[in-house]
């Protein structure tokens, strides 16, 4: 089964970085708002570079100075099923991805949609499917903390 993980990240803003294993890297988005049970909410996710599989498990401080320093946690990990037809990879490439994600907090379909092809940062959308995971609770205020450790960014 392929992996997700969703690190909680204060960089020079607080964001959470969405991560799917595709192939041999993690796909990656930095999702302002975090992820949202409520299928009523889309959330913008803005596709970043590709991570190394080994980043899936990092925890920790980024060095001042570097590219996104700060403090990550891993706010959830779990795996993933695609829900659509095809691959991870073919789903990825034609810019809607549905996928069932049993993690710690986040369960359930979700799915990712590319907004506009040309543009750069390339934008998407992250939104919950109304199924029986679907809530109006707002998990990232009733669950803060990593899923690793149980520390908290706040």
């Amino acid at each position: 089964m392929p992996k997700f993980v969703i690190q909680k990240h204060r960089s020079k803003t607080l964001h959470y970085d969405f991560r799917l294993e595709i192939g041999d890297v993690l796909k990656s988005w930095a999702v302002p708002r975090g992820p949202s049970l409520n299928p009523k909410e889309k959330r913008l996710a803005v596709e970043v570079d590709d991570h190394a599989l080994s980043y899936m498990h990092f925890e920790g401080e980024i060095p001042q100075g570097s590219y996104g320093a700060g403090e990550v946690i891993v706010w959830d990990r779990g795996d993933y099923s695609c829900a659509g037809e095809g691959t991870a990879q073919e789903q990825y490439e034609k810019g809607s991805l549905l996928f069932e994600l049993r993690g710690k907090k986040l369960k359930g379909g979700f799915r990712l949609l590319r907004m506009k092809w040309e543009e750069k940062p390339v934008k998407w959308l992250l939104v919950k499917q109304d199924d029986e995971h679907a809530s109006p609770v707002d998990v990232t205020k009733t669950m803060p903390g990593s899923v690793l450790s149980m520390r908290r960014l706040d």
